[in-house]
């Protein structure tokens, strides 16, 4: 595709667009005094991420911002989803703030109001400062307060400009990505430590929300990250290892927001090991939120596997696939938005805050055709407007993201982004996917 086939005009009058990024992955890490992140210790380790690349320069996005804004705001976007840099604003973790980290912060927000870009950010997108993580990390129940204290400080600078807040990206990834499959930063493999990290991570959500509620700030969210868990057949054994998987991955953090429950078949792995109490932390977990994110990229094939729990195994599936081997299943978001509306939130409105896909992109004589990503976001922008029409409250899409950037424990070469950047020379180049939702965008 070179086009896409709606327009603005064919949502509702009032439903965002934007595009979304997040700290480490395009800031350059070490500019601007901010500390040491788990992050940086993990990419230092062989064999943890691919070629050892780090996010020491990224995007550059510290000295570029405004340049990157230009570009987001001349696309005809709404809003510009970004997080913010726990180990930036307190390099310790708590303690003294870094003044120039709060700086950044402020002319960064201040240069999206300037370019008529609604500010809609993320505290924290798995930058953990490494003070802390020598502490125990998401694994040691003080992190709600470590957080909370970062929430006061970060938002009491710049929460009266923001449009909205979330407290943390994607706590499947901080908890069990991070801390079961060891894929993430710190790169453990332990039920135990899986348990607490999914565990405390809610529990500073809930903080997070209170302390923003505490300074007067609304339209507060939290935001999940959704895979679709497709049984490779009809088998019981499928069946239950389909539902295990979305018990851990789709339900237990939605559960615990919304619910002040967990699912059962997560308990069944992890309730031997979660904090002595953890019931009692609900109430805070629990605090009210105005809407709620979802992160949408891809399903996973899931069949039974003896051994120990979970007892589950994520097979090949048949579909095409992007860069990541992520298959493309547009109908799973869908299926999401009305599955949460229907379980979960009822009424609230829901924000889908990231689906894109990475591709081999390259620059051909000055332009970056990528028609899989025009054809990738319009399937998934079409199932968007079918829940809509069936009255599930969806106000807005973000697209991930903005930039091509550093994608964690792959380096640079899975690329997401709408612009083209060369690492070597940080070059930005729109790509045609960027041209093509400016034409979406801004007709008349």
């Amino acid at each position: 595709m070179t086009k896409f086939t709606f327009t603005r005009a064919d949502f509702p009058a009032d439903f965002l667009f934007g595009s979304a990024t997040s700290s480490y992955q395009i800031e350059g890490h070490a500019f601007g005094g901010a500390g040491p992140t788990h992050w940086d210790s993990f990419a230092a380790t062989p064999g943890n991420v691919v070629r050892a690349e780090n996010g020491d320069t990224a995007c550059d996005h510290y000295h570029r911002f405004e340049e990157d804004l230009d570009l987001a705001a001349a696309a005809g976007l709404d809003c510009y989803r970004f997080s913010t840099s726990w180990a930036r604003v307190l390099p310790e973790g708590t303690g003294t703030p870094n003044a120039e980290g709060l700086d950044f912060y402020d002319r960064l927000t201040d240069a999206m109001l300037e370019r008529g870009l609604k500010p809609c950010a993320t505290l924290y997108h798995w930058e953990l400062p490494q003070p802390l993580a020598d502490l125990g990390g998401w694994r040691n129940r003080d992190i709600g307060n470590w957080f909370a204290e970062f929430t006061e400080v970060i938002m009491g600078r710049i929460g009266d400009r923001m449009y909205s807040v979330a407290p943390i990206n994607e706590p499947w990834c901080v908890g069990w990505l991070s801390h079961f499959l060891g894929h993430h930063a710190p790169g453990l493999r332990d039920v135990r430590a899986t348990a607490r990290a999914m565990h405390h991570v809610l529990l500073a959500h809930g903080r997070a929300i209170e302390v923003m509620r505490g300074l007067g700030m609304s339209n507060l969210g939290a935001v999940f990250n959704f895979e679709w868990a497709h049984p490779v057949d009809n088998t019981p054994e499928a069946l239950a290892a389909a539902e295990t998987y979305d018990a851990i991955y789709n339900r237990f953090f939605l559960g615990g927001v919304f619910k002040g429950a967990y699912p059962e078949p997560a308990l069944k792995g992890l309730e031997p090991h979660l904090p002595k109490g953890w019931q009692d932390d609900f109430k805070t977990i629990t605090q009210p939120v105005d809407w709620c994110g979802l992160n949408y990229y891809t399903r996973k094939v899931i069949g039974p596997e003896a051994g120990p729990w979970p007892h589950y195994a994520e097979l090949d599936g048949p579909l095409p696939k992007t860069q990541m081997g992520w298959e493309i299943y547009p109908d799973g978001l869908y299926q999401f938005l009305t599955r949460t509306a229907a379980e979960y939130t009822g009424d609230l409105p829901l924000i889908v805050t990231e689906n894109g896909m990475a591709n081999a992109d390259v620059i051909r004589d000055g332009t970056v055709p990528d028609p899989e990503r025009i054809a990738y976001v319009d399937a998934h922008l079409e199932r968007v407007r079918q829940a809509i029409s069936e009255g599930v409250p969806v106000e807005g899409y973000f697209l991930w993201s903005l930039l091509d950037n550093y994608e964690w424990a792959l380096g640079y070469e899975k690329r997401f982004g709408m612009v083209h950047v060369d690492f070597d020379t940080l070059v930005r180049t729109p790509k045609a996917s960027y041209h093509a939702l400016k034409d979406a965008l801004t007709a008349r």
